[in-house]
């Protein structure tokens, strides 16, 4: 039996580059009765371990480093014992956040994490942060895409670390080629498809977004 996919929204506040704003995450649980994983471990620990219910937690999965989608993760690391995965080339972004606790592990393009019989790949895809991530069930027929692709369009990459050709080009090659039905399960706001993204592409690079 594939895993199930649980979701959870806190809140809390993203900041960077001397602003602050408030802003509502999507926290993703895969898993099943026994183990799971945590997709962004986003502001409040105590809820996310509440949502686990006593399963068994794997892995604390970051999609990026900004300190809206990593603030709980040594919280809820310490709490479970899991260790938390980010890719390397975001942790300048980290060490904002969590200057004296690394991350316990690192994620690598084509990396597959398995979790209660269901296989995630690691997709690099650098744009919104030089380390961002999503992960591709195919037996979930799902994406995580953290900050990466949103119903509407890309990520922002107005601010440092983040570039707007490069996130283009990751959406382009890693994620529109997914099969259409694809459910792209975003790091903030409703959830959406790659077939309902994917026309779109030469829109949001006229735009600029």
């Amino acid at each position: 039996m594939a895993a199930r996919i649980d979701h959870l929204v806190t809140s809390g506040t993203f900041a960077l580059d001397g602003g602050e704003w408030d802003v509502d995450n999507n926290v993703w649980i895969v898993g099943d009765d026994s183990e799971a994983i945590v997709i962004d471990a986003a502001h409040d620990a105590a809820a996310i371990e509440s949502a686990l219910n006593g399963r068994t937690l794997r892995a604390i999965v970051c999609t990026h480093a900004h300190n809206d989608h990593i603030d709980a993760a040594p919280a809820l690391a310490d709490a479970t014992g899991a260790p938390i995965l980010l890719h390397p080339d975001d942790l300048p972004l980290w060490q904002q956040t969590h200057p004296d606790r690394a991350p316990d592990g690192e994620l690598a393009d084509g990396q597959e994490l398995e979790i209660a019989g269901t296989t995630l790949r690691v997709l690099h895809t650098p744009g919104h942060a030089p380390g961002a991530v999503c992960l591709y069930a195919p037996e979930l027929s799902t994406v995580f895409t953290g900050d990466t692709l949103f119903q509407g369009g890309p990520g922002a990459t107005g601010r440092s670390f983040s570039h707007f050709p490069t996130i283009i080009d990751s959406i382009r090659d890693r994620l529109l080629g997914l099969p259409p039905r694809t459910t792209v399960r975003t790091g903030h706001g409703d959830s959406t498809a790659i077939g309902v993204e994917a026309p779109h592409l030469g829109e949001w690079i006229a735009r600029g977004h």
